[in-house]
């Protein structure tokens, strides 16, 4: 979800230094090539996933407005579930708005926005979105003649973890951690140490029911910023997606996936200037393309590789078409949460991915079940 600039500056060297070696003893265990780290297909059928984006959980937390919207998010995300029954779930970034909750449990409002694909038993993996560590940013109205409300800390035996109960947000180390530590469906990863302050970058891959150790396709999430540092994807990552992908799929004969939240500046060059037409795909196009920051060399790496046949993201609530950039495909899911601004409808980006013949093809489920926007990605 776009909005004006809000960065928090470390000024105390040693704390940066501490945040930095706590990083580092949780990513030291995540290491993405493991055996573990894949979904398997189920035989005969086509792998489909399903992309939850801009859910916006804990929005207006204080009021009564924002549990309803929380409420009206679920009834979205189980309606998708039930009518799709998807393989996998992508959530796409801004899981909550964590700008609006006023004290470190927003892995509260994380495990709720989980909770209809965990129920279903549906594995999952997430990234982070700007608003997802976004520091808590006090209301007015708290300073008018009502007062700021009385601090109302978790009971003893949720799954809350912060250390102290005081006004003060929740870390993408924690909130990722928390999501790693109770939920043995989720594939999240924390991802290399050397790509802090970034969390959230790792590959899955997905496999074949009766070829085991052939991958089908790979699957790859990029934290692009935002929160608490700059809406960018960094060199650094650039790097690591090259590196990485070069070594487990050095021919580019698997096809390639990549999932992140806020676009790069590719996506305002294929942008639609009014009305969606061909060679694009989509159904609504209300708004500009607030894209990251800056452009460090990630879209480069990205239009060279042929394996790569899509990117997905979110963050703009008034986008959900796909459009071609060179040989690749550039798409927007669709606002899936009753949090955030614009009061579009709400549905879900779907992918369903063929073995053989191999084929990504994609489309919207709304909320009231209806589909719109098919497209041949691959």
């Amino acid at each position: 979800m776009p909005t004006s600039s809000y960065f928090t500056i470390l000024s105390n060297s040693c704390l940066a230094l501490l945040f930095q070696a706590f990083f580092i003893s949780i990513a030291a265990s995540s290491d993405h090539h493991t055996p573990e780290n894949h979904i398997r297909t189920q035989a005969d059928a086509p792998f489909k996933v399903a992309l939850f984006a801009d859910l916006h959980f804990g929005e207006n937390a204080w009021t009564d407005w924002g549990p309803k919207q929380d409420v009206n998010s679920i009834k979205v995300m189980s309606s998708v579930l039930d009518t799709e029954t998807p393989d996998f779930v992508v959530y796409l970034g801004d899981v909550v708005t964590a700008n609006n909750i006023p004290i470190a449990n927003a892995s509260l409002y994380w495990d709720q926005a989980l909770s209809p694909t965990r129920s279903r038993g549906i594995p999952w993996a997430c990234v982070f979105g700007n608003h997802d560590d976004a520091p808590f940013e006090w209301p007015m109205e708290w300073f008018a003649a009502s007062g700021i409300p009385e601090l109302v800390c978790p009971v003893l035996n949720s799954s809350y973890s912060g250390e102290e109960c005081s006004f003060r947000g929740t870390s993408r180390l924690e909130l990722m951690k928390n999501e790693m530590d109770n939920n043995v469906l989720s594939l999240s990863k924390s991802g290399p140490q050397d790509l802090w302050p970034g969390i959230s970058n790792y590959v899955l891959q997905v496999l074949s029911k009766e070829k085991p150790h052939a991958p089908i396709v790979y699957l790859y999430f990029l934290d692009s910023g935002g929160g608490t540092y700059p809406e960018v994807i960094s060199t650094a990552q650039a790097g690591w997606f090259k590196r990485i992908s070069e070594e487990i799929n050095p021919d580019s004969r698997v096809p390639e996936l990549i999932f992140w939240h806020i676009p790069s500046k590719a996506y305002k060059k294929v942008a639609p200037k009014f009305r969606i037409h061909k060679p694009c795909v989509g159904s609504i196009n209300k708004e500009k393309v607030a894209a990251q920051e800056a452009e460090m060399g990630i879209m480069k790496i990205l239009v060279k590789r042929p394996s790569v046949k899509a990117v997905f993201v979110g963050h703009n609530h008034g986008l959900d078409w796909c459009c071609p950039y060179g040989q690749l495909w550039l798409c927007f899911a669709r606002h899936t949460g009753y949090g955030g601004y614009g009061n579009w409808a709400r549905g879900s980006r779907i992918l369903e991915i063929n073995e053989r013949p191999f084929s990504i093809s994609s489309w919207i489920r709304m909320e009231d079940g209806s589909v719109h926007s098919e497209v041949i990605l691959s």
